[in-house]
């Protein structure tokens, strides 16, 4: 960091704010390798352990397929548990598959029962009684269905036995696991593991993996965000199914939105840096070194995949601190409006029901993107003048408009809310002219601001 210490002199606003955007990035990337190596340390010992699970139980397969995961890691600064699956071997294709209480498109994904067909070769390892449940309805296609509850305990015990083998043999360090972490909650494994002075959370979660359609994927405004096929790519792929209660099973959101997530990483511009600066002053300034409770990562990366929607054109991305900007409107409109929508499922509100202060929160981020250069100085010599803050009164009432009408989560609303940031050109005129259609909407609600 002693190459970092130096601060260009005060000068207009944009002079000192571009090189400490930079400045906060560079210290950032430095941390990644490291970061990146301790991850890879942490999931080769859970790697080990979970070969032995394979020797004692073939049915639990080993994923060593995980280089958005490893990406991921060193992408942030918090510490928010990571999953790990395990795969189930089984002809996933021969399973049916039950929906039960088929929600709505928007509100989230169906959950389902897996269940094993009366008719065809049966997989004799899955309908033992471990793993396991008899139909009690008399149907005649389905003969029973695979558990999550009981594959979760079965794979615990398998974990426990595992991990002292591995240690009695040496296969892994000492202290770097143990067995009475682990805890079984109602849909994961959570386990900790020591790497260096690190020390990681992993959730262990068992998935089928099999083709299923997801409707969500296939919206004109994902096409948008994600050119060149990389979405078709990601549609083709198979999807994880992982547990959502006791009995039934679920789309793992979160395994799509991480390829995504890394289709992005595969664009020009500034996506990924936004992502990571906005992560590290979540941690550091939001959540006072993880102390306090706040914003997730998964919070954050949604707020990214939106705002990849919303502006879409790769000039958008081009410069640092215009690309922050991005992501820190959509944001501060969801904590005014306390709606941030699921990427896949808009009608589900990831805000709610967290518990959080949304209120404080906000006011956190909105000082942030008001003065940001005090969270963005990573050494006490560059503690310097600040630029006057750049909002004005009339920003809060513009970020209240969407929970009034849908219709302004668009480009053009958003544009409306950069530019009374200061950060921001509008030169295409098409987006000029929506503008202007937006300044219509909302000079009644601050004639002198809006």
């Amino acid at each position: 960091l002693v190459a970092l210490s130096g601060c260009p002199a005060p000068g207009p606003a944009m002079a000192v704010q571009v090189p400490l955007w930079h400045h906060y990035l560079r210290a950032i990337r430095s941390r990644g390798a490291p970061r990146a190596r301790d991850y890879q340390r942490a999931e080769d010992v859970l790697l080990t352990v979970l070969e032995r699970v394979h020797d004692l139980d073939p049915r639990f397969l080993v994923d060593y397929s995980r280089d958005l995961e490893a990406f991921q890691f060193a992408l942030r600064s918090s510490e928010d548990p990571l999953d790990m699956e395990v795969p189930l071997c089984v002809d996933a294709e021969a399973l049916l598959v039950e929906e039960v209480g088929a929600a709505e498109a928007r509100d989230g994904p169906a959950s389902c029962r897996l269940g094993v067909s009366r008719e065809g070769p049966r997989p004799e390892q899955w309908t033992a009684d471990d793993v396991f449940n008899v139909s009690s309805d008399g149907s005649a296609k389905c003969c029973g269905h695979i558990v999550p509850s009981k594959v979760l305990r079965v794979l615990k015990d398998l974990l426990v036995a595992a991990i002292v083998h591995c240690r009695h043999q040496s296969l892994i360090a000492p202290g770097s696991l143990n067995a009475d972490s682990l805890r079984e909650e109602e849909l994961h494994l959570s386990l900790l593991v020591s790497s260096g002075w690190r020390t990681v959370r992993f959730h262990v979660v068992p998935v089928v993996r099999r083709k299923h359609r997801v409707p969500a994927l296939e919206g004109a405004q994902l096409m948008r965000a994600f050119p060149g096929g990389s979405l078709r790519r990601i549609i083709g792929q198979e999807v994880a199914l992982v547990p959502a209660g006791a009995q039934l099973w679920r789309v793992s959101t979160d395994h799509l939105l991480t390829r995504l997530l890394g289709a992005l990483g595969s664009f020009r511009g500034h996506r990924l840096d936004s992502l990571s600066i906005l992560d590290r002053v979540n941690h550091e300034s939001w959540r006072d070194s993880g102390q306090s409770p706040g914003l997730t990562y998964g919070h954050l990366k949604t707020v990214l995949l939106w705002a990849s929607v919303l502006f879409p054109a790769p000039e958008d991305w081009a410069e640092l601190q215009g690309a922050v900007y991005r992501l820190l409107v959509v944001l501060l409109c969801c904590l005014a409006t306390r709606n941030l929508p699921h990427f896949l499922y808009p009608g589900c509100n990831l805000l709610r029901d967290t518990g959080l202060d949304l209120n404080a929160l906000y006011q956190r981020v909105e000082h942030f993107a008001s003065q940001p250069e005090a969270s963005l100085r990573i050494h006490v010599t560059h503690l310097g003048r600040s630029p006057p803050p750049r909002i004005g009164n009339g920003v809060k009432a513009l970020l209240q408009l969407p929970a009034s009408n849908p219709a302004y989560w668009a480009t053009a609303y958003f544009d409306v809310l950069l530019d009374k940031f200061q950060v921001f050109n509008i030169q295409d005129k098409e987006r000029i002219s929506a503008m202007q259609s937006i300044f219509q909407k909302t000079k009644t609600l601050d004639s002198e601001e809006c």
